[in-house]
């Protein structure tokens, strides 16, 4: 016979919320989903989701409760919000990338009873989507076996970091890898700002490095995304901002100087203030620019007839 698979509450149905809790219902899960905005959420009922209105109406009953939100502070609202529905023994996941809220996570959980396993993910809309996220985890051998068909579901790999999720080592490391990911970012951003500032065809920079040793599949999705000008979401500038903050606190944190993530936290919430906080996080690019958008605007709007360099 097969173990009953376990009724899961999703606490965030944004940009990664929302496809993890597709797929856990289209993998043979209960799914119950609470969104802040419920718009957002609704969307998921199509897929046999049940929406619930409040945080303690999604976990009432749910075995496992997945926290996808923005930060660590929305983590704690939101499961203390769910409070007089949630049992003790609980399993609490919790997916979002907090940095060192980890602490306070973990003692709100040792106070109510709740065993939490420290699982943030690596990657954005489109691994979701497709199931193949990262699944960063550290949690007790005995919630394993219940713990990982999910991370099956929504992931390609799980990698087990730790047997302890209150000791947040897979939050920290995910700081390490967000602090990569954002280096990355604002070097293609930088370059192909450099280009377009020199006037150099930015067709020329990908023919010398496609196929090299400093090619990546990163490198071209985020070049693509601004030289055609499509910055539709992944994952916002305003989430890359947070990330970049996250990981600048902690290097201060650890006596460290860290003056690339420095730096980067600055041009994100530059392009941020220039109107592309919403936009995917290669909109970055547009934070070498003076005023809005890009060199040239002609209208003010923060996007230019060519709203990227050219190919």
């Amino acid at each position: 016979m097969t173990t009953p698979r376990p009724v899961v509450a999703v606490l965030g149905t944004g940009i990664i919320g929302a496809p993890v809790a597709r797929n856990l219902a289209r993998g043979g899960f209960t799914v119950r989903a609470w969104n802040r905005t419920r718009i957002k959420a609704d969307a998921l009922a199509a897929d046999g989701v049940h929406v619930a209105d409040t945080p303690a109406d999604a976990v009432d009953g749910a075995d496992v409760v997945l926290t996808v939100l923005n930060d660590g502070p929305r983590v704690l609202e939101a499961v203390r919000a769910a409070a007089p529905k949630l049992a003790a023994g609980t399993v609490w996941v919790q997916v979002s990338t907090v940095g060192e809220d980890i602490d306070a996570i973990a003692a709100h959980a040792a106070e109510a009873g709740l065993v939490l396993v420290d699982a943030p993910v690596l990657g954005t809309r489109r691994p979701a989507e497709l199931g193949e996220l990262t699944v960063l985890a550290a949690g007790p051998e005995s919630v394993r076996e219940t713990v990982q068909p999910l991370f099956d579901t929504i992931g390609s790999r799980t990698v087990w970091v730790g047997e302890d999720g209150a000791e947040g080592r897979s939050s920290r490391l995910k700081l390490v890898l967000n602090t990569w990911v954002v280096a990355l970012t604002n070097g293609v951003g930088e370059a192909l700002s450099l280009a377009k500032g020199l006037d150099v065809d930015p067709k020329l920079f990908l023919d010398a490095i496609t196929g090299g040793p400093l090619d990546s599949g990163y490198l071209q999705g985020k070049s693509g995304a601004i030289l055609t000008g499509d910055f539709t979401p992944s994952f916002s500038v305003d989430n890359a901002e947070k990330d970049a903050r996250l990981a600048a606190e902690a290097a201060r944190r650890t006596g460290l100087r860290l003056d690339g993530i420095e730096a980067a936290r600055d041009r994100f919430a530059r392009a941020s203030a220039q109107g592309h906080g919403g936009e995917d996080m290669a909109a970055v690019y547009f934070a070498s620019f003076e005023g809005e958008g890009t060199a040239g605007d002609s209208d003010g709007s923060g996007r230019s007839a060519d709203a990227g360099p050219r190919a």
